[in-house]
């Protein structure tokens, strides 16, 4: 039996080329980056290459802006404690959206228990913040504002570079105020211009990206204060101490690379697919609901409630078929809770408790997509017949 992996928002398989590009580092090229011998330059030559090709990514002007991390949680948190913590003078406010990844909500959550005061935006029936409501919640000790690229459940895509116009307006009357945004999910899958959003902080994460687990990055402005989480040496140009992973930052680089060629097939073939999974489940399986806006959103995830079901045993009954789904957050599974970001767009527990997400890669194939619509049908049909519900 073929088995068809379609959650890729959660991680993504390794690309055989990032793999390629990461072994020397596994084994000839082993040097500590930091060291001046030719084991060490060869290190340090991998990281700066690696650096380039993310900037190129992100259209950041300065490849020294590019901060290399453990991953999207890590970057998220650099951002947020470090920037409020080197900068409280200046305030002591965040405002976040109601659907932030955990990685986010949570560091956020943790500052309030500190004194941070946090104004949490809605998002509406579209999974989308308005940026009226953005501008109404600035205050005058405003310090940050943190609002993803784009959701990582139902993939809506945030007005960011309205955002960012705004944060930019605001500091030109003299205020100190500063916009972050965790991109994890929105880079790789659309164009992420940190010059055309205008953002200080942009989060990213090589596992999302066909990249190596465990390696991700941070995007800070030049000019930018952080308090220094991992405190030790000096690498990173001081931000992030800690020997680097030079093969994971090498497997990051080529994985960026990659992405950035590779844009055309997630935005044209993944989309078609995409939009086949949505239209077909709807036309064949009663009460279900699409979630998220239907035009602003990452061409690569769909995600529908089915009524009057558990989420969780359609998932396992599609892992019985060897279809691999969601129904939600990887970071938050083994919780009993609806999905905060389907309730968050004013569902209920019964829809919010029925969503799974499909979320495709360039692996996926429409023949996978012809297996995954032959059987789902059949398995929803099956555990209405047995809910009380």
């Amino acid at each position: 039996m073929e088995r068809i992996y379609l959650d890729n928002s959660a991680t993504t398989p390794l690309d055989p080329a990032v793999l390629e590009a990461m072994m020397p580092y596994l084994t000839t090229d082993f040097g500590n980056a930091s060291s001046i011998h030719t084991f060490g330059q060869k290190a340090k030559m991998a990281v700066d290459r690696a650096r380039h090709q993310v900037a190129a990514l992100l259209n950041a002007t300065r490849p020294n802006e590019i901060i290399f991390t453990s991953g999207g949680t890590e970057s998220n948190n650099l951002a947020i404690r470090g920037l409020v913590e080197a900068n409280s003078r200046h305030g002591n406010h965040i405002i976040l959206s109601a659907i932030e990844h955990p990685a986010v909500g949570s560091v956020c959550e943790d500052l309030q228990k500190k004194g941070v005061e946090l104004t949490v935006l809605p998002v509406y029936e579209n999974g989308i913040v308005r940026i009226e409501d953005v501008r109404d919640a600035i205050r005058e000790d405003t310090i940050l504002i943190t609002v993803m690229a784009a959701n990582n459940e139902i993939g809506t895509l945030q007005p960011i570079a309205e955002i960012g116009r705004l944060v930019r307006e605001i500091r030109e009357t003299g205020k100190k105020i500063w916009f972050h945004t965790d991109a994890v999910q929105a880079v790789g899958k659309v164009t992420v211009d940190v010059e055309e959003i205008g953002c200080d902080l942009l989060s990213f994460s090589a596992h999302k990206i066909n990249g190596p687990k465990g390696i991700g990055g941070l995007y800070v402005r030049r000019g930018i204060r952080l308090h220094t989480q991992n405190i030790g040496g000096r690498q990173e140009r001081g931000t992030r101490a800690g020997t680097e992973n030079v093969a994971g930052i090498a497997g990051l680089g080529e994985a960026a690379e990659i992405a950035g060629n590779s844009l055309g097939d997630i935005d044209t073939r993944i989309r078609s697919i995409r939009d086949r999974i949505e239209s077909n489940i709807l036309e064949a399986v009663p009460d279900a609901i699409p979630n998220g806006d239907r035009v602003d959103r990452l061409p690569n995830i769909a995600n529908i409630s089915f009524r009057s079901i558990e989420g969780e045993a359609l998932l396992i009954a599609l892992d019985m078929q060897g279809i691999a789904v969601s129904t939600g957050s990887a970071c938050s599974s083994g919780s009993l809770e609806p999905s905060p970001v389907i309730r968050a767009l004013g569902h209920g527990d019964d829809l919010a408790r029925g969503a799974i997400r499909f979320s495709l890669g360039h692996q996926n194939t429409a023949e996978q997509i012809d297996i995954l619509l032959g059987v789902l049908p059949d398995a929803v049909a099956r555990l209405r017949s047995l809910s009380p519900a």
